[in-house]
């Protein structure tokens, strides 16, 4: 009985710990344009070939701000 005179009521306490839990992403999904120089010939002059090189410059740079922004809202 004397044991039992000393047992303390134990306490219930509430931890908060933060765990990174992997969600998926909802992004839509990014389509490849296509290409200015895709359609180019062997044939084609100089100018007609350097102006759709050019062109697709522009395009995949702006494909690719496309894919970093989906990327970004992914994290």
């Amino acid at each position: 009985m004397g044991g039992c005179a000393g047992k303390v009521e134990s306490e219930i306490r509430t931890i908060r710990t933060e765990i990174p839990v992997q969600v998926p992403c909802r992004v839509p999904e990014v389509s490849m344009p296509p290409w200015a120089a895709a359609g180019l010939r062997r044939a084609d002059s100089l100018e007609v070939k350097v102006r759709a090189l050019l062109a697709e410059r522009r395009q995949r740079a702006g494909y690719e701000s496309l894919l970093e922004a989906a990327v970004g809202a992914c994290r």
